[in-house]
């Protein structure tokens, strides 16, 4: 690699805050409630808090932990940590007190950072943090300072505005720990380095045409993937990003209007809340709202529900250990010729990789054979490129299962269109193999989506003496809705093969992560307890 400074810079997201504050010094960067901060502004905030934390002895090679919602501080930590050399540690906050403690130990965290609405989560267990030096209460809610440190403004305070020299000199050094959401075992941390965040960053902005003009309001959690990179791209196109503490319907739209938001990104749970109340508020937009949404894949009436009302959905499609989304169902112009339905069906797809991803495919993960491209043969998602994490934090067996054959392997089975669109059929654990038959829970809970009466869905296999294994539905109802499971069953009959139909459906509510992702985990090692099942 050439290190001639004539021809050569170290791709760092770090350097995206230091260009907007030069082009767009008086340009609102951040809003939070009353609070306005130009690019100026911002980006003394992030020299103090860099300068804060060298002051206190933090080093290359440290970690930083902080636990926060969408509030400025959680951004400003995206900036500062790494620009010193330091790894930030993002902890998601709908952790138990047990997870929060284990991630803060196993990431070597030096300081923490926590803001006092979730002080709960690690007061219990402050004994056993025997690795973090500092404390910092961020004081966003109130006054209270429930662990033993400084307040955050004031910490800032003992920094400096002077412009930090970055201290990274390796593209591949360590920026952020995510930790996984630990469905099967402990968290693990996955690792990003400069590198891949600067690339995916700028791929998240190319993707959902972003501006300097848009303004993007944070309804995905900084703590997930770093925002899905969002947290570093909006700065370097020196747009606009509006905190939200609380991710609430009614919250969403009063910010939308008031700030004139342009763009956000939503798991399909927060596209469900959405659509529910646009839909008992008669809500139109006024401005084209662009949405990116990925996790499960959106039932296409979730994404026309949305449109109608004057939003643009994006699927794209990814996992943490990829920093976010790594592919993207790319618009086809033909595609607006079809019909509602039709062109919902289409924009569900996972789509194809990112411009800056470039390499996707579905494979037989037994000879790492692509599948043929008939839309029907299922096969497994593998992912390459400079997205991809470096590996798992401290965990070479599990880094190595995930490389197997030089791809990184996702666990989501898929199908490869003739279009070289692939489409999620299920993770490994869920696709139903009944009496020899494959079926695909997403198919079944995309056919139950359309129900009227239906809100949620999620269909899980579950043991049968006779098939092996049969599809259960859990199901959430609209408000004021009262299907009968016998109405949810023959609906799916008039709808799929009848084979697929669940033989059981289940009403009540859905276990979910902090994203709003569905844990059918849970749902399925219910069903399973006390009996063996084979992993396809």
């Amino acid at each position: 690699m050439p290190t001639n400074p004539v021809c050569f810079e170290v791709l760092t997201p770090m350097s995206f805050v230091r260009r907007s504050a030069s082009v767009y010094p008086d340009k609102t960067a951040v809003i939070h409630g009353e609070k306005r901060y130009s690019y100026k502004d911002f980006y003394a905030r992030v020299n103090r808090l860099a300068s804060a934390l060298k002051n206190i002895g933090v080093e290359k090679g440290d970690k930083v932990a902080f636990i926060c919602p969408n509030t400025p501080p959680m951004l400003e930590a995206h900036y500062a940590v790494p620009m010193i050399g330091a790894a930030l540690v993002s902890v998601n906050i709908r952790l138990s007190s047990n997870e929060v403690a284990y991630i803060i130990n196993h990431s070597d965290a030096k300081a923490l950072f926590v803001d006092n609405e979730f002080s709960g989560l690690v007061t219990p267990r402050m004994n056993e943090l025997t690795q973090v030096k500092t404390f910092v209460n961020i004081c966003d809610v109130s006054d209270e300072k429930p662990l033993d440190g400084m307040e955050y403004e004031a910490f800032l305070n003992t920094g400096s505005d002077a412009p930090m020299e970055f201290a990274i000199d390796d593209e591949y050094q360590l920026a952020t720990i995510n930790y996984t959401s630990g469905t099967t075992g402990l968290p693990k941390g996955v690792m990003y380095h400069h590198r891949g965040a600067y690339l995916n960053a700028l791929g998240e902005m190319l993707e959902s045409r972003f501006t300097s003009e848009s303004v993007y309001l944070w309804t995905l959690p900084m703590f997930h993937c770093n925002g899905w990179c969002f947290t570093w791209g909006v700065t370097a196109m020196g747009g606009t990003h509006v905190c939200l503490r609380k991710v609430v319907a009614d919250e969403i739209y009063r910010m939308i209007e008031e700030e004139g938001v342009s763009h956000l990104c939503a798991a399909p749970t927060i596209l469900i809340t959405m659509s529910s109340h646009a839909t008992a508020s008669d809500i139109k937009l006024k401005r084209r709202l662009e949405i990116m949404t990925a996790g499960a894949p959106p039932a296409p009436t979730v994404i026309q529900n949305m449109e109608s009302i004057g939003a643009n959905i994006t699927h794209t499609y990814g996992l943490t250990e990829v920093f976010g989304p790594h592919s993207v169902c790319a618009w086809q112009e033909q595609w607006a010729d079809l019909s509602d339905e039709d062109r919902a069906k289409k924009k569900s797809r996972q789509g194809v990789p990112y411009i800056i991803a470039m390499h996707m495919d579905v494979v037989n993960p037994d000879t790492m054979e692509p599948v043929p491209r008939d839309g029907q043969t299922i096969g497994e998602i593998v992912m390459q490129g400079n997205n991809v994490m470096m590996g798992y934090y401290k965990d070479a067996e599990a880094t190595e299962e995930a490389f197997k054959g030089g791809w990184f392997h996702s666990g989501d089975l898929a199908v490869m269109h003739p279009d070289n669109y692939a489409q999620i059929m299920d993770r490994k654990k869920d696709i139903i193999i009944s009496g020899g038959e494959n079926i695909s829970t997403v198919e079944i809970e995309n056919v139950i989506y359309r129900h009227p009466d239906v809100l949620e869905v999620a269909v899980v296999p579950v043991p049968d003496d006779k098939w092996g294994e049969v599809p259960k539905a859990f199901v959430v109802p609209k408000p004021g809705a009262s299907p009968s499971a016998e109405d949810i069953v023959n609906f799916c009959k008039e709808n799929l093969a009848r084979f697929k139909a669940p033989k059981v459906v289940e009403f009540g509510e859905l276990p979910k992560t902090a994203t709003g992702k569905i844990q059918k985990y849970k749902l399925r090692e219910k069903e399973w307890e006390g009996r063996d099942r084979m992993v396809h």
